[in-house]
């Protein structure tokens, strides 16, 4: 006879051998894959390919969207003389360093050329400067600061070289004389253009060293060309056209309209649920979520990622970029000029930096301009109406041009990055004092579960060449393990199967205690000529 204490324990053991059978059948129901890649932008897209050319066809793109791209995203924008509407990039926008003559080429311009991607060179010379009384001719005030800016550059290479401790941007430029005073609203405008227009983060809140050198690693390596894409196909052309190298017309392989809720992992492998009830059960899987995503909780990891990883992901900074678009029936800004710098009387960053795509070169007589916002600003923006934005960036176009009686727009149009649910914003900075050890933790595998995007790349966070390159290597090294590469591999630390990653963190200097790092050396990394 059971006693109360053997009957309630046998039914706690019934009841936990029909969770764990239940929780094995919901799981062999799963689609069965080899690999699964979370997100089909640049990232999920570098993966897929690499797998293929390594014969691992094997694997699923599981993406939120109805199209390949990421935040490489475009949409229709006004219409032309014929009714049809244009296309205009809402996120990713330049092809950033080229490349030289006898020197390495940028794969994302690699990939322009194979698919004949429309692009102009921006022309950063190519501007005018305004502030509340219209145009006002500043233009010395940017000499003044780039060269500012090249003794800074220099500093970032002396604390590297020196790997003393790190220091925000701010610290570094007034080190080197930079001290603009916060009433200045012209070098504010100034700063805003060299640095947040890029960074999508102000001097206080960058990095020195890993600021000036994620634009030594891509400008002096490739070249200091960049690029801005206006193809009516959509700058994302490229990367459909990769995939469709290795993905045939309405493959099964490409799952669209996915929304990931949970992922779970272990050293066996890794299971992915979706909204919809359905899942997918990989050996492997690349995670290519965006910092942005990631930092939300709207996926949620089982078991919970480790204090180490979690505590990496919340250190970076996600930035919104935010470019708000209007066509007009007329071009009445000087129509040969790319760029229109405007400075605030009261607030930096207050609609600061104007781009025409009516310019030659881009899209002539389109009549379309538009005006970018980054942090707080966007956040602002992003908040607001479309009718209180577009009052308000026509209040500053009415500032620029007193002696012109400027209509309302015929369209108007602008993103919410900050709460688009599959991208939580737009790239990465790296925030001041945080070293490589801490970036190798936001890099480095869980188990089975890799993690690849611009933001993982050391070298190029930030940029779209970033996300391609930390794709391929997350392709490729899982592909080593399921061709079995790693068997004869005694430190796996690095070159194949696992990803360095660091339970306690020594110091806040930039580069800890080793000098080179996945095979860039420290003297590229530090160069400003």
């Amino acid at each position: 006879m059971f006693s109360k204490r053997m009957l309630a324990t046998a039914l706690v053991a019934q009841t936990c051998v029909a969770a764990v059978l239940n929780d094995r059948s919901d799981e062999a129901q799963c689609t069965k894959t080899t690999v699964a890649i979370l997100g089909g932008g640049m990232a999920g897209v570098a993966a897929a390919q690499a797998l293929s050319n390594s014969s691992i066809h094997d694997f699923v793109i599981i993406e939120y969207q109805s199209q390949l791209g990421g935040r490489v995203h475009h949409t229709t924008f006004g219409k032309d003389e014929n009714g049809d509407p244009y296309t205009v990039e809402l996120g990713a926008n330049w092809v950033q360093g080229l490349g030289s003559p006898g020197g390495p080429e940028n794969p994302i311009w690699t990939f322009a050329k194979k698919w004949d991607l429309n692009n102009t060179y921006s022309n950063y010379s190519s501007i005018l400067t305004y502030n509340e009384t219209g145009y006002t001719d500043y233009s010395h005030v940017l000499d003044e600061y780039e060269n500012k800016f090249q003794a800074t550059s220099e500093l970032a290479g002396t604390v590297l070289r020196e790997n003393y401790q790190d220091m925000t941007v701010r610290s570094g430029l007034s080190v080197t004389g930079w001290k603009p005073k916060r009433d200045d609203m012209t070098a504010q405008a100034v700063e805003w253009w060299e640095w947040d227009w890029e960074d999508a983060y102000s001097p206080e809140q960058s990095s020195l060293v890993f600021g000036v050198a994620g634009s030594n690693l891509t400008f002096n390596q490739y070249s200091d060309e960049n690029n801005y894409v206006w193809d009516q196909r959509g700058y994302s052309r490229i990367i459909t056209g990769e995939a469709s190298t290795f993905l045939k017309k309405n493959d099964p392989r490409l799952h669209l309209n996915s929304r990931i809720t949970e992922v779970k992992y272990s050293d066996d492998g890794v299971t992915i649920y979706k909204d919809d009830g359905s899942c997918v059960s990989a050996a492997y899987a690349v995670c290519t979520f965006s910092l942005g995503v990631l930092q939300s909780d709207t996926v949620s990891f089982t078991p919970d990622l480790p204090d180490w990883k979690k505590t990496s992901i919340a250190k970076f900074n996600m930035g919104t970029y935010t470019k708000i678009f209007l066509q007009f029936n007329e071009t009445f800004w000087p129509q040969d000029t790319q760029y229109f710098l405007y400075a605030s009387p009261t607030t930096r960053g207050y609609y600061p930096v104007w781009q025409s795509l009516s310019a030659p070169g881009f899209i002539p007589d389109s009549n379309i301009i538009f005006v970018t916002v980054v942090g707080d600003q966007a956040y602002r923006a992003e908040r607001q109406t479309n009718e209180q934005t577009k009052d308000e960036v026509m209040a500053v176009l009415r500032e620029m041009y007193p002696n012109i009686t400027i209509p309302e727009p015929t369209a108007f149009m602008y993103p919410r990055w900050s709460t688009t649910p599959w991208a939580y914003g737009s790239y990465s900075n790296w925030p001041a004092s945080t070293s490589l050890e801490m970036h190798e933790n936001f890099r480095a595998n869980v188990d089975r579960l890799w993690f690849a995007g611009e933001a993982t790349s050391a070298q190029y966070f930030g940029f779209l060449h970033g996300a391609w390159f930390e794709g391929q290597n997350a392709g490729e090294q899982i592909a080593a393990l399921l061709n079995n590469e790693c068997a004869n591999v005694t430190d796996t630390s690095d070159a194949c199967g696992n990803l360095r990653h660091y339970e306690n963190l020594y110091g806040s200097s930039p580069l800890a205690d080793y000098s080179v790092f996945d095979g860039w050396s420290v003297s590229s990394f530090y160069s400003s000529s």
